[in-house]
């Protein structure tokens, strides 16, 4: 699959936040170096949120009649974006308000293969070959993310454990990261602790700190996106 067909525009060269939660994710050191990601069974809710968040970060969603309380979100009338799985999230709302739920429905099962894909054209990860019993070739994941995923962690690590305020984008990481439910199995990057846990759920609320205040409308649907995330998850089967 070349970088076009998975979505890489040549005018949105900048990763999304798709990309860079599924690089947290760290694909190549799934199980066994199986090429399994953490939190597979449901990682496309996760990823779905990214892109709504992402939306909303960039002012291209926002809450139907505004407020703290929403029941759908709605596409901002002349503000498609140019990135594929950003556009394909935007039209999908575009074609009437919905709710965060069904959009995540809608558009979180097909995200795996193009996100990945984005990550390995990126050169963060790359696809290899292993023996399965001396016989039968398998493709698998390789390589830890190298420096943009440990640019990453430190980034929210930052956030979590020493106590540093978040940039919009960050906070909305460390959120969907925190919503996902993954969180603990980061202990030996993240140290997993009650402080940890408490500021990850302030995040997850929409409590970006004083320097997010211009981001009101993008926090009220980050916070209700990454809800949507943990009541998705709940109820569906681990895979």
């Amino acid at each position: 699959m070349t970088t076009e067909s998975a979505g890489i525009a040549p005018d949105h060269t900048e990763p999304t936040l798709a990309e860079d939660l599924l690089l947290l994710f760290q694909p190549g050191a799934g199980v066994s170096g199986t090429g399994a990601i953490a939190g597979e069974g449901t990682l496309f809710y996760a990823l779905a949120g990214a892109l709504v968040t992402e939306l909303a970060l960039d002012a291209r969603v926002q809450p139907q009649g505004g407020g703290d309380r929403f029941a759908k979100v709605e596409a901002v009338v002349g503000h498609r974006p140019a990135d594929a799985l950003l556009r394909r999230a935007w039209d999908y709302v575009a074609e009437k308000p919905r709710g965060v739920q069904t959009v995540l429905a809608a558009i979180g099962p097909t995200l795996r293969e193009p996100v990945l894909e984005r990550v390995v054209a990126r050169g963060d990860i790359r696809r290899g070959t292993r023996r399965a019993l001396g016989l039968f070739e398998t493709t698998v994941l390789e390589g830890d993310g190298g420096e943009r995923r440990a640019r990453l962690i430190a980034e929210v690590r930052a956030v979590l454990v020493d106590g540093v305020e978040p940039s919009p984008r960050v906070a909305a990481l460390a959120a969907l990261l925190s919503g996902s439910g993954t969180l603990p199995q980061f202990d030996q990057e993240i140290p997993w602790g009650s402080a940890v846990v408490t500021r990850a759920k302030q995040l997850e609320q929409g409590d970006w700190g004083a320097g997010a205040a211009a981001e009101a409308v993008a926090r009220t649907v980050a916070a209700t996106v990454v809800n949507s995330v943990i009541v998705a998850m709940a109820v569906s089967p681990r895979g």
